[in-house]
């Protein structure tokens, strides 16, 4: 990744920047226009003596004549800066959409990256890090990142050129209001930096401490049992809002020295009228200078403000997304990494896992130098069954591991058919080489996908949308290819029924029963799909389904012999309107009598048999 978040921003968006800045350049001969018309209207329209034409108005050295009434001039003159209010606003419209949706696109680009290069950590990586690290980093920590992203080098010719632009229109009316208006610019820019600076060191401990309160999070929950056996509730709240503490102090600290500047940049920005009111009224008096210009260089000067504060503005969200992204990429770049290309690289046509094993003297070290494997060396055939036995903490873990590839030895090397199992692609090792550990991970989708999780490689058939849902989908491939991110379609078909010896999906669905049958988990799946609640829209054949044989339960339960033992349920009745019967729970193998008052839970819980009488 880029060390530097503007060698990011140019390497992935420089075309559009380019553009943006010809659109801002654009801009400027509108916004110059907008800043004289004011005098015009007051010199040439308002205070003329004429009672008719010619008028005369003066547009970049040009002057156009209007042979028309003085109201007739004043109206044109005013329709004319309306229109180029319009104009202009316009353009500020576009840019900061341009600029906006740049972002967001570049923010896009760069979690994905991070995303991408957490999946291709080295494993014991994970024990360094945690989630409550990792988590806030892609998610709120780059947040600011996008909205920097899109005004890093647009704002400063944007808000830049507008301030060059009113200061030269106001030395163009009279210099010494001109050097008035600069003269305070270089105080504030040489101070505020000097503030800043502190602010910023400030800001990168919060982001510290922030880290080590998610982590403090995550370690209450997964220790929570510790917790409680040991009573240390109080120690862990005492840790708790000592981190609280110090997170409270730095803001504040933060908040003393930001608003401070802030209280700064408003004096000097009320300093400068002061001298436009003394000299420029001055100046108006001794008839060096019209009303007119006077009215011009203070709307000028009013215009001043804002590209300035802009502009500080950037200076600071640049200095504080600036920290944010040299120490997320620190976290993102640790030894040992996957290099990317194994991660997307195709399989030949004909898999390499043939012939036989060769472990040549593999060692494996953590980062503290001790071995787990040491100089381990052997052959085995592919096609044969090979058990590795040893007492807890021998290593037998940690060479399968290494030898699926989830673990890099520290020295030697492995070779499957005479090919170095290191430089094998995932789609090489993920599919021909199977590991099940210890402590297998579900991931949040259903049951079935899950167990055909491994098949999931690549997508094969595409997904069936409607012509709204097909153009939406279009657009998203497109926007995905432009941000860099996936252009593969998540609601295709990724199942490769051909690797798990099945034609479709039913034959799938028959062969999973079989291996749940054959595992004795067919009724745990049963029981959980009963706890669970489906989405007509997706299953709309098994709601259906559903629907008819609750018709047929109903009608069965209309029928002579049995409908005098049951009463429907009915949630606005408070007792039964029938003489409560007896029921059989099948829990306690007993006959019961109901109560007016577990008569309703007990009809709703569904552990009774109905018994006549």
């Amino acid at each position: 990744m880029e060390k530097s978040i503007f060698k990011f921003i140019l390497r992935y968006s420089a075309p559009q920047q380019i553009y943006l800045l010809c659109v801002i350049l654009a801009f400027y001969p509108f916004l110059f226009i907008t800043l004289d018309l004011p005098k015009l209207i007051i010199n040439r329209a308002i205070k003329s003596n004429a009672d008719g034409g010619p008028f005369y108005a003066p547009v970049f050295g040009y002057e156009f004549e209007f042979e028309v009434t003085q109201v007739t001039f004043l109206l044109i003159l005013s329709f004319t800066y309306l229109a180029l209010v319009f104009i202009t606003g316009g353009f500020k419209y576009y840019i900061s959409v341009f600029k906006g949706r740049m972002g967001e696109r570049l923010l896009r680009r760069l979690r994905y990256q991070l995303y991408s290069r957490i999946l291709r950590f080295p494993l014991p990586h994970f024990k360094k890090v945690s989630q409550g690290e990792l988590i806030p980093m892609i998610t709120a920590e780059v947040e600011p990142l996008g909205g920097f992203i899109g005004i890093a080098f647009a704002d400063p010719l944007f808000f830049g050129g507008q301030l060059v632009l009113i200061i030269g229109y106001i030395l163009l009316q009279d210099w010494q209001l001109g050097l008035a208006a600069a003269a305070m610019i270089p105080v504030q820019g040489f101070i505020i930096p000097k503030l800043q600076k502190r602010v910023n060191v400030l800001g990168k401990q919060r982001v510290q401490n922030v880290r080590r309160l998610a982590d403090h999070l995550g370690e209450t929950v997964s220790g929570i049992g510790e917790i409680h056996a040991h009573d240390t509730s109080n120690l862990e709240m005492s840790r708790f809002s000592k981190r609280l503490g110090g997170i409270y102090w730095i803001r504040y600290d933060i908040y003393k020295r930001k608003f401070f500047i802030k209280f700064l940049n408003n004096f000097i920005d009320k300093l400068t009228p002061f001298f436009f009111f003394s000299i420029g009224g001055f100046l108006v008096i001794d008839g060096e200078l019209t009303v007119g210009a006077l009215v011009a260089v203070l709307n000028a000067y009013k215009d001043l403000a804002s590209p300035w504060k802009e502009l500080l503005a950037w200076y600071q969200q640049k200095e504080d997304v600036r920290i944010k992204y040299e120490q997320v990429v620190e976290q993102f770049e640790p030894q040992g990494m996957l290099e990317e290309q194994y991660q997307h690289d195709d399989p030949a046509a004909s898999s390499p896992i043939t012939g036989e094993i060769s472990v040549n003297n593999v060692s494996l070290a953590d980062e503290d130098g001790v071995r787990s494997i040491e100089a381990a060396s052997f052959k085995i055939p592919c096609d044969g069954h090979t058990a590795i036995v040893g007492s807890s903490g021998s290593g037998k873990d940690e060479l399968s591991q290494v030898m699926a590839r989830l673990l890099a030895q520290t020295s030697g090397n492995i070779l499957i058919g005479g090919q170095d199992i290191g430089k094998m692609p995932e789609s090489v090792t993920g599919r021909d080489i199977a590991y099940v550990g210890p402590n297998p991970y579900l991931q949040a989708f259903s049951v079935g996908d899950n167990l055909a999780y491994g098949l999931k490689h690549r997508p094969l058939s595409p997904a069936h949308y409607d012509e709204e849902e097909a153009v939406q989908q279009i657009s998203e491939v497109e926007e995905a290819e432009v941000t860099g991110n996936s252009p593969h379609d998540f609601n295709a078909d990724w199942v490769d029924y051909a690797a798990a010896g099945v034609p479709d999906r039913d034959a799938l669905m028959e062969r999973i029963n079989e291996l749940l049958a054959l595992v004795e988990f067919s009724e745990d799946v049963y029981q959980m799909g009963l706890r669970g609640t489906i989405n007509p829209k997706n299953r709309g054949d098994l709601a259906d389904r559903i629907m008819t044989a609750r018709d047929a339960l109903r009608e069965r339960l209309s029928e002579p012999e049995i409908a005098p033992l049951i009463e429907p349920f009915d949630p606005s009745a408070s007792t039964p309107t029938r003489p409560l019967p007896k029921i059989f729970c099948l829990g306690c193998l007993s006959t019961i009598r109901l109560t007016s008052r577990n008569w309703r839970n007990t009809l709703i819980s569904g552990k009774f048999w109905i018994r006549s009488g």
